[in-house]
C-alpha cells in the first residue's frame, strides 16, 4: 500500500543526512507492564500504528481502556474512538475497572470528519511535549468516506487503515487499531492490513493447557521497532489483567 506522506525530505537526500526529530526517538510506555513487554520492552513509538487482533471476549476493549487511562495519567492526550460501544457502555466498563484518570471519547467513525479533529489534538499535545494516542475500536466500523458517510464496501477497512496510517505518520501520533477476527481466529479482511502497520499484537484465550486454561495469551506477531518473541499469559477479572507467566523465545 502506497502512503502519501509529507515529511519535508527531498527526493534523493542521502539517508545519512536525514535529521530525525527528537520526539520520534522517544518511546511511550503504556504503563501496562505486560503490554510494554510484548511491544519490545519500551512501549510505543510516536508515528506508529499497531493492529490489535483477538478472539471475541478475550478482552481487547478492556485492555484499550486500561491503556488509555494509564497514558492519560502520564499527561498524554488519549482518544478512544468507538464504533462498537456507546459512551454509556464504555463508562460502565470504566467504572467496573475503577479507572481514575479517564480519557477522551470519540463516537465519530467517518474519517474525513474525525481526522481533522484529531490533528488539532495532536498539535496541542506536541506543544506540551506529549503525544496523542488514538485507540480505534474497531477498524471494521471506520468509514474512509469514499462512498459517503453511510456506505462502505469490502475494501473500506484497507482504505481506512491507510488514512489512519498517513495521519499518524504526519502528526506523529500513536495509533492502536482493533481488527476483528472470525470464529477460526483469523483476521477479518485482507492480509494487506498486516503489511500496512508497524506492529501487530494478538490476544487469545488458552484452551489446551489445563494449568493455564482460560488465561489470555498476549503476543506480538510483528514489530518494526522492537523484538518479537515475548508471550504473556494473563488472568482477566473485573479489575483487568494480571500476569501469570512470561515466555521469551528470542
Amino acid at each position: 500500500m502506497k502512503l502519501s506522506l509529507k515529511n519535508n525530505v527531498a527526493f534523493g537526500t542521502n539517508i545519512l543526512d536525514v535529521n530525525v526529530p527528537a520526539h520520534l526517538r522517544m518511546r511511550v510506555p503504556s504503563g501496562l507492564s505486560y503490554l510494554d513487554e510484548v511491544m519490545g520492552g519500551q512501549g510505543f513509538v510516536p508515528s506508529s500504528v499497531t493492529l490489535f487482533t483477538g478472539e471475541p471476549g478475550a478482552g481487547k476493549s478492556t485492555m484499550l481502556q486500561l491503556m488509555a487511562d494509564s497514558l492519560t495519567r502520564e499527561g498524554h492526550t488519549v482518544v478512544l474512538v468507538s464504533g462498537e460501544e456507546s459512551p454509556f457502555q464504555i463508562k460502565m466498563t470504566a467504572e467496573r475497572l475503577q479507572l481514575r484518570n479517564g480519557y477522551m471519547f470519540g463516537g465519530e467513525t467517518h474519517l474525513p470528519d474525525l481526522l481533522p479533529k484529531l490533528t488539532g489534538l495532536a498539535a496541542e499535545a506536541k506543544k506540551r511535549g506529549k503525544t496523542l494516542t488514538v485507540l480505534f475500536d474497531s477498524l471494521q466500523t471506520m468509514n474512509d468516506g469514499k462512498y459517503g458517510p453511510d456506505h462502505v464496501n469490502s475494501r473500506t477497512p484497507v482504505r481506512a487503515l491507510q488514512m489512519i496510517t498517513e495521519f499518524c505518520k504526519e502528526t506523529h501520533a500513536i495509533g492502536v487499531v482493533i481488527g476483528q477476527v472470525n470464529k477460526d481466529g483469523k483476521m477479518a479482511g485482507s492480509q494487506t492490513l498486516k503489511h500496512m502497520v508497524d506492529a501487530k499484537i494478538h490476544l487469545g484465550i488458552e484452551s489446551k493447557d489445563k494449568d493455564l486454561e482460560g488465561c489470555r495469551i498476549l503476543e506480538s506477531e510483528k514489530n518494526r521497532f522492537g523484538h518479537n518473541g515475548t508471550t504473556m499469559f494473563l488472568r482477566l477479572d473485573d479489575r483487568g489483567f494480571s500476569t501469570v507467566a512470561r515466555v521469551a523465545t528470542f
